[in-house]
């Protein structure tokens, strides 16, 4: 097999990248070259997904059996479309790496892979669903930018040669948000450590290396193929999540439980404050039934943190993002938490 990997310089990309080289197939990556590293074995072309003859010049390099986007997340689905359109007669197919934020209900209603999502043109720039800088409701602009992308690599490509897979949250090692990292640097530092809601709910990460092996495998799917990835509904839970942390750090702390309703009155940013907490029903009632039919496997939550765990103590740093300091409650604030708890 012969891939593109738009992006390949870290976290699933690279992951993309590393596990395509291990089966021996033939990889050329296109980059900025302005974060992560190539990875060797892997043939490099840099260049600018937003400059037109960048992605023309790319196209010389092929052909592909497929091109796999990872790269996508911050691009308007105008750009997405104009480089799609470039490659349509350079690649197989189009395998493209969305999110579940395109459904219409997340995060509130349970998903399947058939459920409505947003608008979205294939043609959109990056404008498209911004909202005023004073407004207070639920906002989608993330959502819609990729449900646009995500139809505008069906009109380039057509629906038969196209994959979108959407994972929820991805874990492991390289992660650059700083969900898992944080979690693991807290439990390291010990002491009495805000557990937040109840232990026994459900949640849903999977293993980036799992994405990364899925994807891969869907280069050689045909016909259309529309994928959630997720734990399995009911497997994992935050309790199980966090003892693992516990577990791989070899923590010396005590996690103490505080009800959703105490930690919505302490005025918490769910989803960053307490990474992964968030009250919201459907954020982890997302159906990936399709996904596991078709070949995906998804590995026990605690083998992805301690790994993850392992990859940080060998001296490993993820790449620098501005999403890294969104992540973590202040050590005050959540002392202050604590000891209202009792």
């Amino acid at each position: 097999m012969r891939i593109l990997v738009l992006g390949g310089g870290w976290f699933l990309g690279r992951a993309v990248v590393s596990d395509a080289l291990a089966r021996g197939w033939e990889v050329t990556t296109f980059t900025r070259g302005r974060s992560g590293t190539p990875v060797p074995g892997a043939v490099a072309v840099t260049g600018d997904r937003e400059v037109a003859e960048d992605v023309a010049r790319l196209a010389t390099h092929g052909p592909w059996d497929a091109v796999i986007d990872t790269s996508a997340s911050e691009l308007a689905p105008r750009t997405v479309l104009g480089g799609a359109r470039a490659l349509v007669h350079a690649a197989g197919r189009y395998v493209y790496v969305s999110t579940v934020s395109v459904y219409q209900g997340w995060p509130s209603d349970p998903l399947t892979a058939n459920s409505p999502i947003l608008d979205g043109p294939p043609d959109a720039d990056a404008e498209y669903g911004r909202l005023p800088e004073n407004w207070t409701g639920p906002d989608y602009y993330y959502g819609r930018q990729k449900a646009g992308a995500e139809r505008a690599i069906e009109e380039a490509f057509g629906a038969e040669r196209a994959t979108v897979v959407r994972p929820g949250v991805i874990l492991g090692p390289g992660e650059y948000v700083g969900r898992l990292p944080w979690w693991l640097r807290r439990a390291e530092r010990g002491g009495r450590i805000l557990a937040p809601g109840d232990p026994d709910k459900t949640i849903q990460p999977v293993d980036v290396r799992d994405v990364a092996a899925f994807i891969l495998d869907q280069t050689r799917a045909t016909g259309p193929q529309v994928h959630n990835l997720t734990a399995p509904i009911g497997r994992e839970t935050m309790g199980g999540f966090l003892r693992a942390c516990m577990a791989a750090t070899a923590s010396s702390g005590s996690l103490v439980w505080v009800p959703d309703a105490d930690l919505l009155q302490s005025d918490l940013r769910q989803w960053t404050e307490l990474p992964l907490w968030r009250t919201h029903p459907g954020v982890w009632d997302i159906d990936s039934t399709s996904a596991f039919a078709a070949g995906f496997r998804s590995r026990p939550l605690a083998e992805t943190v301690a790994d993850t765990w392992a990859w940080l103590q060998d001296g490993n740093l993820p790449v620098p993002h501005q999403r890294w300091d969104e992540h973590g409650i202040d050590p005050e604030k959540e002392r202050r938490i604590l000891e209202q708890a009792g």
